[in-house]
């Protein structure tokens, strides 16, 4: 009975200590999350606003085309894939590398891998990397971003791709994560309301563009590129903190009720041993008399 009281002992000591790294753990993950979260928030307006730029642009040009927004055919794909370079961050690794792996149409095309998830998961099963990037999943800059749009966006000019999509995780909440497919290249832009459009009729021949409206478009597809990727990677960060947070908050509320349970075990077993303890000196001072 004793062996099993230290046992017990050793077991809720055990368990404690693994609640306080988790708990620590969750502590430190919300705090990441909220400045991921914040830098979300101050990126989309500057992305909404390339955005509309494009759609401007791509109307008072009347369909000028580039390198960049033409589209031609599908020999060579390239894969963008982020995810985090460190576990224990529940289902958010596996669910985007499940999901990457079933929207990629052929071994034979070409991946860029960033976080070390990615890489281990596709070279492992014989995929095509072209490039990897380790630890820039949660810190990383917006010249991280520019330099892997510089390497995609040399390949699709030499013509040694066709399309180039963007794989990562969107963050919704706190509670809600989804992995998503952007096609980055060829550029595709939704035409302007009819609306809008006849609004631009009257001043589009006062436009001159320098030096061309090919010059320019392309300058903005290339920065819509470099901004997606940055927009990913942030929206990738919010998600694997707001995915660490809760599996290292489910990890702390399962030891505390291992430890709820291995405690009421261990009083059940030193009441045990008392009462053992009890009956046999009762049983020495009757056999005593």
């Amino acid at each position: 009975m004793a062996e099993q009281m230290k046992d017990i002992k050793r077991r809720i000591n055990s368990v404690s200590s693994i609640r306080q790294i988790t708990n620590a753990m969750e502590l430190v993950s919300t705090s990441k999350m909220r400045r991921a979260r914040l830098r979300l928030e101050s990126t989309r307006p500057y992305y909404t606003t390339v955005i509309e730029n494009i759609r401007e642009l791509l109307s008072v040009t009347k369909g000028t085309k580039t390198p960049l927004t033409v589209t031609r055919e599908v020999k060579n794909r390239l894969y963008v894939i982020i995810t985090g370079d460190r576990g224990l961050a529940g289902g958010y690794n596996s669910n985007l590398l499940r999901y990457a792996e079933n929207n990629i149409v052929s071994k034979e095309d070409r991946i860029i891998t960033v976080g070390v998830k990615t890489y281990d998961y596709f070279n492992k099963r014989g995929y095509n990397i072209y490039d990897k990037f380790f630890g820039v999943s949660e810190d990383f800059t917006f010249r991280d971003a520019k330099h892997v749009a510089d390497i995609v966006l040399e390949l699709y000019k030499k013509k040694e791709i066709d399309e180039v999509y963007l794989i990562y995780t969107i963050f919704n909440s706190a509670l809600s994560q989804n992995p998503t497919s952007l096609r980055i290249l060829p550029a595709e832009f939704t035409e302007i309301e009819k609306q809008e459009k006849l609004s631009y009729d009257g001043y589009n021949d006062l436009i001159v563009f320098e030096p061309s409206p090919e010059a320019m478009l392309d300058y903005l597809v290339e920065e819509f590129a470099a901004i997606s990727i940055y927009g990913a990677l942030i929206e990738s960060s919010s998600s694997e903190q707001a995915a660490r947070m809760q599996a290292m908050k489910s990890a702390t509320d399962n030891a505390n009720e291992m430890i709820d349970d291995l405690s009421l075990r261990y009083n059940r077993a030193r009441q045990a041993n008392i009462t053992q303890e009890l009956t046999e000196i009762v049983s020495g001072a009757e056999a005593l008399k």
